[in-house]
């Protein structure tokens, strides 16, 4: 008996951005239709638009109102809304937004119902998104939010490197106080569990960067290093993890040193976004460690400024469904080999 594909529902984000153009592009490739069950967030109206727009008309796009519509051979689009919304490419709206968070809402709605193995986000803009509901810096916040995760890890993985932050989406000036010996701990341990049970790797070898220029110059440029990471970096490795550091960044992207490793701790975002996405760009996808579901996305933002001028690459949106098969079929794989492993209770014969 064949095995059942996995349905990944993928969110359509800002529709005066990118997100439908790279979604509609990267399933043109029959083989994603052939690893998984899209089901996409938004409305058939929007998207049969873009469908026109980009001459991608061989697309079938079918249309559903609930789960139990859905057709495992086809690309479904569960339609969030009925209204008529100008799609109006390059432009942010306030109806844009409304309607993204909409189709992340009910998304989110069906991964609690078990109706969905993973889900990708398509970029939002994080501005016209606001509500009373989504008060968040970005999706990473608002899934840990909805899902009641006490943490999560912003985690950017490509073929070359993996690169999570420690302190997320937080603004410079509120680094340096964000970075103590718990977080250091916490998320290391969150980086650690997931290459180990998102991506099979049975021992992996981690790298720490530094907060602080040269990683501190020994304490001449900083003390975090000597105070904080070091010592978080001791304990770990007192219980068996192959945890390195603190490393200097410039050095450490610049010699290639990052190849070493099989995960990497950057202490802020730009800290590790910019060598990812100067190395990984096209292919590289943001996934958030440490939730009890699968969610990943592309690495870029809504580019309002190439939208539906058919300019957009979509690797990346691909490599992120790809990934969330992926991942999903890991945690699916390592949750029956637990079952197999623990002990069955003996029954006594009278």
């Amino acid at each position: 008996m064949a095995e059942q594909k996995p349905v990944i529902g993928i969110t359509l984000g800002d529709y005066n951005g990118i997100g439908p153009e790279v979604t509609l592009k990267a399933l043109s490739v029959g083989q994603l239709s052939r690893i998984c069950t899209p089901v996409l967030y938004g409305s058939v109206k929007v998207l049969s638009r873009y469908r026109k727009l980009l001459n991608l008309e061989e697309i079938q796009l079918h249309s559903i109102r609930s789960m139990d519509q859905m057709i495992h051979k086809r690309v479904n689009v569960f339609n969030c809304w009925d209204e008529n919304l100008e799609v109006e490419p390059g432009k942010a709206t306030p109806e844009a937004g409304q309607a993204a968070y909409t189709a992340l809402k009910t998304a989110v709605e069906d991964l609690k119902r078990g109706t969905l193995d993973a889900v990708v986000t398509a970029p939002i803009n994080k501005h016209n998104i606001q509500n009373q509901e989504f008060a968040f810096p970005g999706h990473t916040e608002y899934f840990a939010h909805a899902f009641g995760a006490n943490d999560a890890l912003m985690f950017l993985v490509s073929e070359e490197l993996r690169v999570a932050v420690a302190t997320g989406h937080v603004p410079l000036e509120q680094v340096k106080p964000a970075i103590t010996k718990p977080l250091i701990l916490q998320k290391v341990k969150l980086l650690e569990q997931s290459l180990r049970h998102d991506f099979g790797i049975g021992k992996p070898r981690i790298a720490v960067l530094g907060l602080n220029p040269h990683a501190g110059e020994d304490g001449l440029l900083g003390s975090e290093e000597k105070e904080i990471i070091g010592p978080a970096i001791s304990e770990l490795r007192q219980k068996g993890l192959l945890v390195y550091g603190p490393l200097p960044a410039d050095g450490f992207f610049g010699t290639g040193s990052h190849r070493k490793y099989d995960g990497i701790l950057a202490m802020y975002h730009d800290q590790g976004l910019i060598p990812f996405k100067a190395i990984a760009f096209e292919n590289g996808v943001n996934f958030t460690a440490g939730l009890p579901i699968v969610r990943t996305s592309p690495d870029h933002g809504t580019a309002y400024n190439i939208a539906g001028k058919n300019l957009a690459n979509e690797s990346s949106m691909r490599q992120a469904i790809y990934l969330a098969c992926d991942i999903a079929h890991n945690r699916k794989e390592a949750k029956e080999l637990a079952a197999e492993r623990r002990p069955q209770p003996t029954t006594k014969q009278s």
